[in-house]
């Protein structure tokens, strides 16, 4: 008989019920009940949860690309014990969707051995409902295979299946380095088989039709674009009615670039609400966006609306200008104003070559009110020297008169050559793809296209000095050849922290105009004294 619960707490002693044990029907040792009535070493004798699982595979490897195949014809790119390569490698076992996959790692092999090697841990039911946890060890042999683009590469450059030319029909290739740069920074350069230079463009070369497609469709993502494509019969085969096809894609960029002018059609501008017929293009993506300098009006053309009424620019950056700014002052007033980084205000303005020679002031209206202050340079087009004939303008009401100027940007001339004085070079540079250039010309010829791309190359340089919102848009990398000189990092380059970055000083004029800085601005300063010579170098 059981003692009472006093008696059995007098001395401290607290009763506790043990669980039953039961014994193993299979090697008769006490175990805890469980369904299937056997121990854990007696169920993984009678039952093997690995059975029907591969432990031995074989992976097509391509070193050339460095590429596994995913049957039947996709090749991924893994690198050694990575997430992506353990699970093609999972993917690749047969027989695992019916356990339960616990955990997976790879186990560590020689690099030249040509194995991989994936510790599994699976859970299965098993007798009754018990259920059973193992590891296992699966291999997998790499055997090297080239993949179909690899072999065309090697065997026939010019065995390609899709061709994707890019044109613009313009006199610079500053578009094409900044695309450049955009197709190397998402990876679409990984597909193709060689890249080709032409007068006007590029051409990429893929092996699958698929391939120049989702070229394309990149392409009309980031600029301004119209395509077309054709196809044409290279091989036929009688016996099972099989076609070989070259495909050509067309893709066509808008001749209108970033920093030029153009004269609206008639049409266009009364589309736009009156927008013009003048206007300045500030940014181009996959449409661009023409601003009125007067106005500030802006509107945004994407490459559909743009070929229904076509156009071209009558100002390139190579017109530009260099002005000094000799006075500035913000238009105040309704309808006017700030309008994203912009600014409208009055500028008058004085030609770098004019100083010294004669007094002539020009008064304009411009966008930079946020940017430019007296004595500031800036680049921007003579329009009272620029021949401007376009057909269109005689459509617009009478009496139109155009500015004399038009300012686009502040000029960063002086800054990088008192850098060039003291010696101090980019500390950063960019990645390139490797293009095949065309020497079809002679040899002077060639040259011409070499130093005219050397100069398109240093004009992209400057610009991404310049531009923060062209800058963002592109991997910059750490030119360790360059010489670390004093001041690297106030003109262009990574700072001294190491890191890649491209720094360029602005002055941001303030709102409050030229109340800041004393007060009083450069054109008060040169009418006081006289504008002469020694004037013209106080200014400059």
């Amino acid at each position: 008989r059981a003692p009472p619960a006093s008696a059995a707490t007098m001395f401290g002693v607290q009763q506790q019920h043990a669980p039953g044990h039961v014994l193993c029907c299979m090697c008769g040792m006490g175990i805890p009940p469980n369904p299937a009535g056997m121990c854990v070493d007696c169920i993984r004798s009678q039952v093997d949860i690995t059975e029907g699982i591969q432990k031995q595979c074989t992976v097509l490897y391509c070193k050339e690309c460095q590429r596994y195949l995913q049957p039947p014809k996709h090749w991924i790119r893994a690198d050694l014990e990575s997430k992506e390569l353990l699970t093609f490698c999972i993917k690749r076992i047969k027989g695992l969707n019916k356990v339960k996959l616990v955990d997976a790692g790879f186990i560590w092999t020689e690099p030249h051995s040509k194995r991989l090697k994936t510790k599994l841990t699976i859970q299965k039911e098993v007798l009754n409902g018990a259920i059973l946890q193992q590891t296992f060890v699966t291999e997998f042999v790499v055997e090297w295979h080239m993949c179909d683009a690899c072999s065309r590469a090697a065997a026939n450059s010019d065995q390609w299946t899709a061709c994707v030319q890019v044109r613009q029909k313009v006199e610079h290739k500053r578009t094409f380095l900044f695309l450049e740069q955009l197709i190397l920074k998402h990876g679409m350069e990984a597909n193709t088989i060689g890249i080709k230079s032409q007068p006007d463009g590029l051409d990429f070369y893929y092996g699958s039709r698929s391939h120049g497609l989702k070229m394309v469709d990149f392409l009309q993502n980031v600029v301004p674009v119209r395509a077309r494509h054709d196809k044409q019969l290279v091989s036929h085969n009688a016996n099972d009615n099989t076609y070989n096809y070259q495909y050509t894609f067309m893709v066509e960029i808008v001749p209108i670039c970033k920093e030029d002018i153009v004269i609206l059609p008639f049409k266009t501008s009364q589309g736009m609400g009156g927008c013009g017929p003048l206007m300045l293009v500030t940014r181009v993506g996959s449409s661009f966006q023409l601003t009125d300098p007067h106005t500030m009006k802006q509107s945004w053309m994407d490459a559909a609306q743009y070929y229904r009424l076509p156009y071209r620019s009558v100002g390139t950056a190579k017109m530009f200008v260099e002005y000094v700014v000799l006075d500035i002052e913000p238009v105040r007033g309704a309808g006017h104003g700030q309008s994203g980084k912009w600014l409208l205000a009055d500028v008058q303005v004085a030609r770098v070559s004019d100083f010294g020679v004669n007094d002539h002031i020009m008064s304009a209206r411009t966008h930079l009110g946020h940017h430019l202050q007296a004595g500031d340079t800036a680049l921007g087009y003579d329009l009272a020297s620029l021949q401007i004939v376009d057909p269109e303008l005689d459509k617009y009401r009478r009496g139109l008169a155009l500015p004399d100027v038009l300012l686009v940007k502040k000029s960063y001339q002086e800054k990088r050559r008192r850098r060039r004085a003291r010696g101090v070079n980019r500390q950063w540079k960019l990645q390139r793809l490797d293009v095949v250039e065309d020497e079809t010309g002679g040899h002077k010829a060639v040259a011409r296209e070499a130093e005219r791309a050397a100069m398109d190359e240093e004009l992209f340089m400057q610009e991404l000095e310049e531009d923060e919102e062209t800058r963002a848009h592109v991997r910059i990398f750490r030119d360790d050849a360059a010489g670390s000189g004093a001041g690297a990092g106030a003109g262009g380059g990574p700072r001294d922290d190491g890191h890649a970055h491209v720094h360029v000083r602005r002055r941001v004029r303030d709102r409050r105009g030229d109340q800041r800085g004393g007060g009083e601005s450069l054109l008060r300063r040169v009418r006081r004294g006289g504008a002469s010579q020694g004037g013209g170098r106080a200014a400059r």
